[in-house]
């Protein structure tokens, strides 16, 4: 099955969304059979690529609010996150611009996966508060996961997959698209937002039983315990 996901890299929900959906795969026994696609979404393409905002500022900023205010709002989404394994410190991060990292995942995508990029750039952002919109930054999450530095930093000096970008921004918002996460499945289904665990494992299993997918069987137990092969018997 096909799973497109609309996402951007300093949406909080994306990541946790990310981790819920991985889990699911996992738990229902689809692992391996499931082509993610990522697909670009920008929550504030306005965003000055040299803020020295943080996210609280632009919080309070944003919804006419005090500092205070603005850090009681992600206490709660703090919480969601540990939920998934992840120790968000919004005390530790700045606003971003997010298209050079977009940009960045459209060119790796010729490449071959991209799965370890896009984890690398939430977890730079959300858990180790690193400035994702810088080119320095990007330089080194993609040498970590294997790209080569000269040809990144070529991408990142001019506006190449610009238009890939925003082409997804606008195929997001022909579907429906209008806040992130958004997960598309064989583009029959749709889940909006980081939704409850359960949700997305029925939907997987919906889209597997008209796919005619069958579960990877869960091994119970470790070692051989006693197995008789065509060669010889081990006891």
């Amino acid at each position: 099955m096909k799973i497109e996901i609309w996402s951007d890299y300093v949406c909080p929900f994306c990541y946790i969304g990310k981790k819920q959906l991985e889990k699911a795969i996992e738990d229902t026994g689809y692992a391996g059979q499931v082509e993610l696609v990522y697909k670009s979404y920008q929550l504030d393409p306005t965003t000055p690529v040299d803020s020295h905002s943080t996210v609280y500022e632009s919080l309070a900023k944003k919804y006419g609010m005090s500092l205070e205010k603005a850090k009681e709002m992600t206490v709660g989404v703090t919480e969601r996150a540990k939920e998934v394994g992840l120790n968000y410190d919004f005390s530790n991060l700045m606003e971003e611009n997010t298209l050079k990292a977009h940009r960045l995942v459209k060119w790796a995508e010729q490449q071959g996966d991209v799965t370890a990029l896009v984890e690398s750039l939430l977890h730079s952002h959300f858990i180790e508060g690193k400035r994702i919109g810088q080119d320095d930054v990007l330089l080194e999450i993609a040498e970590k996961v294997g790209l080569q530095r000269e040809e990144v930093a070529k991408v990142l000096a001019d506006d190449v997959y610009k238009n890939e970008v925003e082409a997804d921004i606008q195929e997001g918002l022909q579907l429906g698209v209008r806040g992130v996460p958004f997960f598309v499945l064989n583009r029959k289904y749709g889940i909006s937002g980081a939704q409850p665990q359960e949700v997305f494992e029925d939907t997987l299993r919906k889209v597997a039983e008209e796919e005619g997918l069958q579960p990877t069987l869960k091994m119970a137990g470790t070692g051989d315990g006693g197995i008789c092969t065509d060669d010889n018997c081990k006891f």
